[in-house]
């Protein structure tokens, strides 16, 4: 007995592309031997298709492509797609055989939190499905099928040999050990096999890893894929005396941490270069920290030759960042312009000085210099049809630590989710690969540049301070006593939440960027711009009229 998992790549909306690779994937399967294929969760539509769920004209066409598939096939093929059934959408995993569905299930978990907002189109299924492929009996389940403790065990009660999950499951750091401890416990409760098909590739802000797996009865991972790459895995079966015995393949192991951020990060940008139809990127190079990590992994993502960066000094810049600049993209083989902003700088303030008069220059003249950046940074991608990446992080979008149409300007964030400490790690990682950023711009103290002598710190708390900060709050939902209780200084905390909570507004125009976290801004925090809730006020609640 031979099962194949696809771990597939699609892309949301792509119909007819994406059933072309199912039925690539089919006939490579049926070469090497393989008695079925598993395709992952809605692989027909792309994850999530979000509001493309709701057109009829869509579904018509899922419903079109399942029936060509169901035909072509040359194996069994069970894949995930959108069904519609008695006026409702299911979610399901479908059995394609001898030209036709022979059997589909519907998922009876529908995520709703965070980034999944399944309730929104699907009805909730209540039937078990196990098909019968060459002798082997399968449980199908779909994703958080698994997570709800009681579904996998009636795969045992339905006598099934083992359980077949189709997913799309994104990635965040540390989630593959959540899947494999989960996977484990499962196993051992229910008795039975699970085999775990996952997505991967990139969709907007979510990156999906792939890394399909199986464990055997046992609760023993015996296969896994690798990370971030399309393939076909193979789970080989013998039967002895009744029992049937998993062979194992080549496990790939897992990568360091670091490593497998990298790798997200690469990826998220890749698909979303591919997928909407852009020819190359651009970005601003300061020769900060944050630029040169970001222009490192666009051209590892995109080839150097698909990169090109803007060097936009202005009167504040140092010499040694337009040096770094330089050196950064020279040791990446990335174009390179030094367009110097100074001119188009006096022009403004000739120009707002009447309307200035009489006012001291403070942050309006510092940001005009970003949004001088970000004008020059938007025609040169529309000129040339080059994805426009912004540089900030995540401690800067945070706290608000960005100016809106200036550093904020692009069409994707790339670093948008990583901390400013992991930026740093990014960057150490990068340069064991190879050296491409100067040791002195991972030491030297962060700067905007825009004002005489300006580093980060004057406005922010300590980098290291602030993210474990901004980790409690943000990701893990603590409030000010509980920040208190971990031993942050009073002010420090209340400063953080204050620029936290009073940046909102611009988070919400911020581009999108990849997830590399369990909680992101963007699909997964949605708080109001208006609000009068105030976590940083210890009076809050106590407030009298």
């Amino acid at each position: 007995m031979r099962i194949a998992l696809a771990q597939s790549n699609p892309r949301v909306g792509d119909i007819a592309g994406n059933a072309a690779k199912i039925l690539a994937a089919a006939r490579a399967a049926e070469a090497a031997g393989a008695d079925l294929l598993a395709a992952p969760e809605l692989v027909l539509t792309g994850y999530p298709p979000e509001d493309l769920l709701l057109r009829r004209d869509f579904l018509d066409c899922v419903d079109q492509a399942l029936a060509d598939l169901a035909q072509q096939t040359p194996l069994p093929l069970v894949l995930g797609h959108p069904r519609r059934d008695d006026g409702f959408l299911f979610n399901a995993a479908s059995l394609l055989r001898n030209g036709r569905v022979e059997a589909s299930y519907a998922k009876h978990c529908l995520p709703n939190y965070r980034v999944f907002d399944e309730k929104r189109y699907f009805h909730p299924g209540s039937s078990d499905v196990v098909i019968d492929v060459s002798g082997l009996r399968l449980a199908l389940r779909i994703c958080e099928d698994l997570w709800c403790a009681e579904l996998p065990l009636l795969a045992s009660a339905a006598s099934a040999d083992a359980v077949l999950v189709l997913n799309a499951s994104p990635f965040h750091r540390g989630k593959q050990a959540e899947r494999e401890a989960l996977l484990r416990q499962r196993a051992e409760a229910s008795g039975v096999a699970i085999f775990y098909a996952n997505l991967v590739g990139g969709q907007d802000e979510l990156v999906f890893d792939g890394r399909s797996c199986a464990v055997d009865a046992q609760g023993r991972i015996f296969a896994r894929a690798p990370a971030f790459a399309e393939t076909l895995l193979y789970l080989d079966a013998e039967t002895e005396a009744g029992t049937i015995r998993w062979r194992s393949p080549t496990l790939i192991p897992e990568p360091e941490p670091v490593a497998e951020t990298y790798a997200a990060l690469e990826l998220g940008l890749r698909d979303y270069v591919q997928k909407n139809g852009f020819c190359g990127a651009v970005l601003g190079l300061s020769g900060g920290i944050d630029s040169a990590l970001t222009l490192a992994i666009a051209a590892d993502a995109l080839g150097a030759e698909r990169v090109h960066a803007l060097i936009l000094p202005s009167r504040y810049t140092a010499a040694m960042s337009i040096e770094d600049a330089r050196a950064e993209a020279e040791a990446l083989g990335v174009g390179y312009d030094i367009v110097p902003i100074d001119g188009l700088f006096q022009n403004y303030l000739q120009t707002l000085a009447p309307l200035f008069a009489g006012r001291a220059a403070d942050v309006t003249e510092e940001n005009l210099q970003a949004r001088i950046r970000g004008s020059l940074l938007m025609a040169y991608s529309n000129k040339f049809g080059h994805l426009l990446i912004s540089t900030g992080n995540k401690s800067e979008m945070a706290v608000g630590y960005a100016t809106l149409y200036g550093d904020m300007a692009g069409g994707f964030a790339l670093i948008k989710d990583c901390p400013k400490m992991l930026v740093y790690a990014l960057a150490r990682y990068r340069n064991r690969l190879g050296a491409v950023i100067p040791q002195r711009v991972l030491e030297r103290a962060p700067s905007a540049e825009l004002a005489p002598g300006q580093t980060d710190q004057d406005s922010l708390p300590p980098y290291e301070l602030l993210d474990a900060i901004i980790q409690a709050y943000v990701e893990e939902g603590a409030g000010r006593e509980d920040l208190l209780a971990q031993g942050f200084p009073a002010a420090l905390v209340e400063q953080t939440l204050r620029l936290v909570d009073r940046a909102e507004y611009k988070r919400r125009q911020a581009a999108p960027g990849v997830r590399i976290s369990p909680l992101a801004f963007g699909k997964d925090r949605r708080y109001p711009i208006s609000n009068g809730f105030h976590a940083w006020n210890p009076h809050c609640l106590q407030e009298k009229s």
